[in-house]
């Protein structure tokens, strides 16, 4: 793969815009779209991941737990259910049928419960990336 290094290069940069534009959003109370850019956090560190392990280009897929299971990441269990978790918030933060509900449940506190566990996890996964 050419630009290897470059490519993960853009997928943390990326990850780590997202995350501090996902912190403008809790600090303004649009919480549902701080969960929704945080799935895009957690998305892009599996793909620098993705490309790290598998030396090639990461696929077009939302599924963090895809992602994950494609990687050589050690994931326990928990882990998994959260991905599975974090995974929603993208699609019910894009769907009209589900956007509602989503935005009703997204409160202050619901949002940072989860915000503070994207936060570890991006932690984790960031010091988890040797390449």
């Amino acid at each position: 793969m050419n630009n290897k290094k470059n490519i993960i290069d853009y997928w943390l940069e990326s990850a780590a815009h997202d995350l501090d534009t996902a912190q403008g959003l809790f600090d303004i109370a649009k919480y549902d779209w701080c969960l929704f850019i945080s799935h895009l956090v957690i998305e892009k560190m599996l793909k620098a991941h993705y490309v790290n392990d598998n030396n090639e280009v990461a696929p077009k897929t939302h599924d963090l737990v895809y992602l994950a299971k494609k990687t050589k990441i050690n994931l326990d269990y928990e882990k998994i259910v959260l991905l599975d978790i974090i995974k929603d918030f993208n699609m019910e933060a894009r769907y009209p049928d589900d956007k509602f509900e989503f935005y009703k449940k997204c409160n202050k506190e619901f949002a940072f419960k989860y915000f503070e566990i994207i936060k570890e996890l991006y932690k984790w996964l960031k010091s988890t990336l040797i390449y």
